[in-house]
């Protein structure tokens, strides 16, 4: 079985394990269609919010690639994909960008400043179970590869989520090739500076003419997205079944 076959079984399987969650999250099936169950006098399956964010964009390319390849334009194309797999998973989501544009006016004075203010603006009021910063690494040395998470080092919650996000790449990269862990921080603005639990993805180095080449690839870009989706399902339904233990205690 060649590795693109193998890789759709993979999501077949995956797909189906995903839509029993989401349904034993919804409700409970019955006769007469999907039943919404109530405990604690909240509906189970209220959509939670996830805050997408895809770095860079406008006048800030982020990151070049050995090829030309702009880090604001792969981030955006991975958010979208993943956009649209938590929104099938019944999952509410905002993102801080859809389009090639920077967050900031063109009479800011200190554009970057402005833009990163908006980002944490737009995350805090969305008040979310978590957020997710799409971007892509760079380094001098060509042959530095792989993907890696990143999250506020004081943060429980954060390095939960990083955690499980990390591990899922193995599913991307394969475990030999992605050698790579979770890993605290302590001066990213964004990790700073909002309030619900945050990490930054690195997906992967455009210095690194090899990845550079697959994170530009369509079906790549949707194996990462759909990779990061099953680990923020993952956190979601690990933090519901928590509340829900401690509820009934």
């Amino acid at each position: 079985m060649d590795r693109k076959r193998f890789w759709q079984n993979i999501m077949g399987i995956a797909m189906l394990i995903i839509v029993t969650l989401v349904a034993g999250r919804m409700g409970v099936l019955e006769e007469g269609g999907l039943q919404t169950a109530e405990a604690g006098g909240k509906a189970q399956g209220a959509k939670q919010v996830v805050v997408i964010d895809s770095g860079h964009g406008g006048n800030d390319p982020g990151k070049i690639g050995v090829s030309g390849q702009k880090e604001k334009d792969i981030n955006l194309q991975i958010a979208k994909k993943l956009k649209a797999y938590l929104e099938a998973a019944n999952v509410a989501v905002v993102m801080t960008r859809e389009s090639d544009t920077g967050l900031y006016k063109e009479s800011d004075s200190h554009k970057k400043s402005a833009d990163m203010k908006k980002r944490c603006q737009i995350i805090d009021e969305a008040e979310p179970i978590l957020a997710v910063s799409i971007h892509q690494n760079s380094y001098h040395q060509e042959k530095i590869s792989g993907a890696q998470v990143f999250y506020y080092k004081n943060s429980e919650k954060g390095q939960r989520l990083a955690e499980i996000l990390q591990k899922r790449f193995d599913y991307v990269l394969g475990e030999a090739e992605n050698r790579r862990k979770a890993k605290g921080n302590d001066s990213y603005y964004l990790l700073l500076n909002v309030k619900a639990p945050i990490v930054i993805v690195e997906c992967g180095f455009l210095s690194n003419a090899e990845e550079a080449k697959k994170l530009s690839d369509e079906e790549y870009q949707d194996r990462i997205a759909w990779t990061l989706h099953l680990g923020i399902l993952q956190y979601i339904n690990t933090m519901e079944n928590e509340q829900t233990g401690s509820v009934g205690t």
